[in-house]
Protein backbone atom coordinates (compact mmCIF):
# COMPACT_ATOMS: atom_id res chain seq x y z
CA UNK A 1 0.00 0.00 0.00
CA UNK A 2 1.18 3.52 -0.79
CA UNK A 3 0.37 5.76 2.18
CA UNK A 4 1.01 9.00 0.28
CA UNK A 5 -1.54 8.36 -2.45
CA UNK A 6 -5.28 9.00 -2.77
CA UNK A 7 -7.45 7.19 -5.32
CA UNK A 8 -10.23 9.35 -6.78
CA UNK A 9 -13.23 8.03 -8.74
CA UNK A 10 -16.14 9.89 -10.34
CA UNK A 11 -19.22 7.78 -11.05
CA UNK A 12 -22.93 7.65 -11.80
CA UNK A 13 -25.07 4.50 -12.04
CA UNK A 14 -22.15 2.09 -11.92
CA UNK A 15 -23.71 -0.61 -9.71
CA UNK A 16 -22.61 -3.27 -12.17
CA UNK A 17 -18.89 -2.48 -11.93
CA UNK A 18 -18.11 -0.36 -8.85
CA UNK A 19 -17.83 -3.39 -6.56
CA UNK A 20 -15.04 -4.84 -8.69
CA UNK A 21 -13.11 -1.57 -8.60
CA UNK A 22 -13.41 -1.06 -4.84
CA UNK A 23 -12.34 -4.63 -4.11
CA UNK A 24 -9.40 -4.26 -6.50
CA UNK A 25 -7.95 -1.09 -4.92
CA UNK A 26 -8.57 -1.77 -1.21
CA UNK A 27 -4.88 -2.45 -0.51
CA UNK A 28 -3.43 0.09 -2.96
CA UNK A 29 -3.98 3.36 -1.06
CA UNK A 30 -5.24 4.36 2.38
CA UNK A 31 -7.53 7.06 0.98
CA UNK A 32 -10.20 6.28 -1.63
CA UNK A 33 -12.69 9.00 -2.61
CA UNK A 34 -15.76 8.28 -4.75
CA UNK A 35 -17.70 11.28 -6.04
CA UNK A 36 -21.18 10.18 -7.08
CA UNK A 37 -23.17 12.59 -9.23
CA UNK A 38 -26.71 11.32 -8.97
CA UNK A 39 -26.81 7.51 -9.14
CA UNK A 40 -30.28 5.95 -9.01
CA UNK A 41 -29.31 2.26 -9.33
CA UNK A 42 -27.99 1.55 -5.83
CA UNK A 43 -24.38 2.52 -6.56
CA UNK A 44 -24.19 4.52 -3.31
CA UNK A 45 -25.23 1.52 -1.20
CA UNK A 46 -22.42 -0.55 -2.69
CA UNK A 47 -19.90 2.22 -2.04
CA UNK A 48 -21.08 2.58 1.58
CA UNK A 49 -20.33 -1.10 2.18
CA UNK A 50 -16.62 -0.41 1.65
CA UNK A 51 -14.15 1.57 3.74
CA UNK A 52 -14.02 4.52 1.33
CA UNK A 53 -15.22 8.13 1.36
CA UNK A 54 -18.48 8.71 -0.56
CA UNK A 55 -19.33 12.26 -1.56
CA UNK A 56 -22.51 13.03 -3.48
CA UNK A 57 -22.74 16.14 -5.61
CA UNK A 58 -23.84 17.61 -8.95
CA UNK A 59 -22.45 16.97 -12.42
CA UNK A 60 -20.50 20.04 -13.55
CA UNK A 61 -19.02 18.74 -16.81
CA UNK A 62 -16.10 16.32 -17.10
CA UNK A 63 -13.23 18.68 -16.28
CA UNK A 64 -14.87 20.65 -13.45
CA UNK A 65 -16.34 17.52 -11.84
CA UNK A 66 -12.98 15.76 -11.84
CA UNK A 67 -11.30 18.81 -10.31
CA UNK A 68 -13.92 18.95 -7.57
CA UNK A 69 -13.41 15.26 -6.80
CA UNK A 70 -9.63 15.68 -6.69
CA UNK A 71 -10.02 18.48 -4.12
CA UNK A 72 -11.76 16.01 -1.76
CA UNK A 73 -8.71 13.74 -1.43
CA UNK A 74 -6.57 13.58 1.70
CA UNK A 75 -3.25 13.40 -0.14
CA UNK A 76 -1.83 15.64 -2.87
CA UNK A 77 -0.76 12.64 -4.94
CA UNK A 78 -3.74 11.36 -6.92
CA UNK A 79 -4.44 8.15 -8.83
CA UNK A 80 -7.51 8.96 -10.91
CA UNK A 81 -9.66 6.01 -11.98
CA UNK A 82 -13.01 5.35 -13.61
CA UNK A 83 -15.54 2.96 -12.11
CA UNK A 84 -15.06 0.40 -14.90
CA UNK A 85 -11.31 0.04 -14.34
CA UNK A 86 -9.01 -2.15 -12.26
CA UNK A 87 -5.25 -2.49 -11.74
CA UNK A 88 -3.30 -5.63 -12.60
CA UNK A 89 -0.86 -7.05 -10.04
CA UNK A 90 2.25 -5.67 -11.77
CA UNK A 91 0.82 -2.15 -11.73
CA UNK A 92 -0.17 -2.51 -8.07
CA UNK A 93 3.42 -3.42 -7.26
CA UNK A 94 4.76 -0.45 -9.22
CA UNK A 95 2.41 1.92 -7.41
CA UNK A 96 3.36 0.52 -4.00
CA UNK A 97 7.05 1.15 -4.79
CA UNK A 98 6.61 4.82 -5.78
CA UNK A 99 8.28 7.24 -3.36
CA UNK A 100 6.33 10.22 -4.74
CA UNK A 101 8.97 12.68 -3.58
CA UNK A 102 9.01 14.82 -6.72
CA UNK A 103 5.75 16.72 -7.35
CA UNK A 104 6.89 17.57 -10.88
CA UNK A 105 6.57 13.98 -12.10
CA UNK A 106 3.44 12.60 -13.75
CA UNK A 107 3.04 8.86 -14.25
CA UNK A 108 1.84 7.34 -17.49
CA UNK A 109 -0.08 4.05 -17.35
CA UNK A 110 -0.63 1.56 -20.18
CA UNK A 111 -4.20 0.37 -20.71
CA UNK A 112 -5.75 -2.93 -21.73
CA UNK A 113 -9.20 -2.06 -23.05
CA UNK A 114 -11.96 -4.67 -23.10
CA UNK A 115 -15.32 -5.11 -24.77
CA UNK A 116 -17.09 -7.50 -22.45
CA UNK A 117 -14.26 -9.75 -21.32
CA UNK A 118 -12.24 -9.57 -24.55
CA UNK A 119 -9.03 -7.57 -24.58
CA UNK A 120 -9.00 -5.44 -27.75
CA UNK A 121 -5.34 -5.33 -28.80
CA UNK A 122 -5.43 -3.43 -32.08
CA UNK A 123 -7.24 -0.57 -33.79
CA UNK A 124 -7.91 2.67 -31.95
CA UNK A 125 -7.59 0.99 -28.56
CA UNK A 126 -4.30 -0.78 -29.18
CA UNK A 127 -1.34 0.68 -27.31
CA UNK A 128 -3.62 2.96 -25.28
CA UNK A 129 -2.07 4.85 -22.35
CA UNK A 130 -2.98 7.79 -20.15
CA UNK A 131 -1.52 10.05 -17.47
CA UNK A 132 -3.26 8.99 -14.27
CA UNK A 133 -0.96 9.65 -11.29
CA UNK A 134 -0.10 13.27 -10.51
CA UNK A 135 0.45 15.77 -7.71
CA UNK A 136 -2.54 18.11 -7.57
CA UNK A 137 -0.40 21.04 -6.41
CA UNK A 138 1.34 21.04 -9.79
CA UNK A 139 -1.07 19.23 -12.14
CA UNK A 140 -4.83 19.06 -12.41
CA UNK A 141 -7.69 18.66 -14.87
CA UNK A 142 -8.65 21.52 -17.15
CA UNK A 143 -12.20 22.88 -17.15
CA UNK A 144 -13.30 21.40 -20.49
CA UNK A 145 -16.85 20.00 -20.33
CA UNK A 146 -15.80 17.01 -22.47
CA UNK A 147 -12.48 15.51 -23.64
CA UNK A 148 -10.84 16.99 -20.57
CA UNK A 149 -7.11 16.64 -20.07
CA UNK A 150 -4.47 17.24 -17.43
CA UNK A 151 -2.73 20.61 -17.59
CA UNK A 152 1.04 20.03 -17.37
CA UNK A 153 3.44 22.84 -16.44
CA UNK A 154 6.61 22.90 -18.55
CA UNK A 155 8.67 21.66 -15.58
CA UNK A 156 6.75 18.39 -15.36
CA UNK A 157 8.40 15.15 -16.50
CA UNK A 158 6.47 12.06 -17.56
CA UNK A 159 7.49 8.59 -16.39
CA UNK A 160 6.03 5.25 -17.45
CA UNK A 161 4.88 2.67 -14.91
CA UNK A 162 5.10 -1.08 -15.37
CA UNK A 163 1.87 -3.04 -15.52
CA UNK A 164 -1.53 -2.23 -16.96
CA UNK A 165 -4.81 -0.63 -16.06
CA UNK A 166 -7.63 -2.92 -17.17
CA UNK A 167 -10.51 -0.98 -18.69
CA UNK A 168 -13.78 -2.85 -19.10
CA UNK A 169 -15.15 -0.08 -21.24
CA UNK A 170 -18.37 -1.50 -22.69
CA UNK A 171 -20.59 -4.39 -21.63
CA UNK A 172 -22.47 -4.59 -24.95
CA UNK A 173 -23.33 -2.68 -28.12
CA UNK A 174 -26.24 -0.89 -26.44
CA UNK A 175 -23.99 0.72 -23.83
CA UNK A 176 -21.30 1.32 -26.45
CA UNK A 177 -23.62 3.18 -28.84
CA UNK A 178 -25.18 5.25 -26.06
CA UNK A 179 -21.79 6.42 -24.83
CA UNK A 180 -20.53 7.25 -28.30
CA UNK A 181 -23.61 9.35 -29.11
CA UNK A 182 -23.34 11.13 -25.75
CA UNK A 183 -19.67 12.01 -26.28
CA UNK A 184 -20.23 13.01 -29.91
CA UNK A 185 -22.99 15.45 -28.98
CA UNK A 186 -20.97 16.92 -26.12
CA UNK A 187 -17.92 17.35 -28.31
CA UNK A 188 -19.99 19.01 -31.03
CA UNK A 189 -21.11 21.59 -28.45
CA UNK A 190 -17.49 22.10 -27.41
CA UNK A 191 -16.37 22.59 -31.03
CA UNK A 192 -19.23 25.03 -31.69
CA UNK A 193 -18.35 27.23 -28.72
CA UNK A 194 -14.71 27.24 -29.86
CA UNK A 195 -15.75 28.44 -33.30
CA UNK A 196 -14.82 25.25 -35.16
CA UNK A 197 -16.73 24.47 -38.35
CA UNK A 198 -18.27 21.34 -39.84
CA UNK A 199 -17.24 21.22 -43.51
CA UNK A 200 -18.67 18.99 -46.22
CA UNK A 201 -15.52 16.86 -46.12
CA UNK A 202 -15.73 16.37 -42.36
CA UNK A 203 -19.40 15.36 -42.50
CA UNK A 204 -19.21 13.11 -45.54
CA UNK A 205 -15.67 11.76 -45.81
CA UNK A 206 -14.17 11.83 -42.31
CA UNK A 207 -16.34 8.95 -40.97
CA UNK A 208 -15.20 6.64 -43.78
CA UNK A 209 -11.56 7.65 -43.42
CA UNK A 210 -11.82 7.04 -39.67
CA UNK A 211 -13.05 3.48 -40.23
CA UNK A 212 -10.31 2.72 -42.77
CA UNK A 213 -7.65 4.16 -40.47
CA UNK A 214 -8.50 2.05 -37.44
CA UNK A 215 -9.74 -1.14 -39.11
CA UNK A 216 -7.02 -1.49 -41.75
CA UNK A 217 -4.03 0.76 -41.00
CA UNK A 218 -4.17 0.14 -37.22
CA UNK A 219 -4.91 -3.57 -37.80
CA UNK A 220 -8.29 -3.57 -36.07
CA UNK A 221 -9.35 -6.53 -38.21
CA UNK A 222 -7.02 -8.71 -36.14
CA UNK A 223 -9.45 -8.35 -33.22
CA UNK A 224 -12.25 -10.00 -35.19
CA UNK A 225 -15.81 -8.83 -34.53
CA UNK A 226 -14.73 -6.52 -31.72
CA UNK A 227 -12.19 -4.83 -33.99
CA UNK A 228 -14.85 -4.23 -36.62
CA UNK A 229 -17.24 -2.93 -33.96
CA UNK A 230 -14.80 -0.42 -32.49
CA UNK A 231 -13.83 0.93 -35.94
CA UNK A 232 -17.47 1.28 -36.95
CA UNK A 233 -18.44 2.94 -33.68
CA UNK A 234 -15.59 5.45 -33.93
CA UNK A 235 -16.67 6.25 -37.48
CA UNK A 236 -20.25 6.68 -36.23
CA UNK A 237 -19.03 8.97 -33.45
CA UNK A 238 -17.22 11.09 -36.04
CA UNK A 239 -20.36 11.35 -38.20
CA UNK A 240 -22.65 12.31 -35.28
CA UNK A 241 -20.15 14.89 -34.02
CA UNK A 242 -19.86 16.75 -37.31
CA UNK A 243 -23.55 16.34 -38.18
CA UNK A 244 -24.55 17.91 -34.87
CA UNK A 245 -21.95 20.68 -35.27
CA UNK A 246 -23.45 21.46 -38.68
CA UNK A 247 -26.91 21.68 -37.09
CA UNK A 248 -25.65 24.09 -34.46
CA UNK A 249 -24.03 26.25 -37.15
CA UNK A 250 -27.28 26.41 -39.15
CA UNK A 251 -29.33 27.21 -36.05
CA UNK A 252 -26.95 30.02 -35.12
CA UNK A 253 -27.13 31.47 -38.64
CA UNK A 254 -30.92 31.27 -38.68
CA UNK A 255 -31.23 33.20 -35.41
CA UNK A 256 -28.85 36.04 -36.31
CA UNK A 257 -30.71 39.37 -36.56
CA UNK A 258 -31.03 41.00 -39.98
CA UNK A 259 -29.06 44.26 -39.77
CA UNK A 260 -30.33 45.58 -43.11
Amino acid sequence: MNHNLSIVVVCKNEAGVIERLLHNVKNVANDVVVYDNGSTDGTQDIIKSHAVKLVEGPWLGFGPTKRKAVDLAVHDWILFMDADETLDDELKGAIAALDLSNPFVVYNISFKNHIGNKHVKWGEWGGDHHLRIFNRKQVNWDLAPVHEKLVLPKEVRIKNLKGHLLHFTMRDTVEYSQKMVKYALLNAEKYFHKGKRSSWIKRNLSPGFTFIKYYFFHLGFLDGWEGFLTARMTAYYTFIKYARLYELQRQATATKPDIN
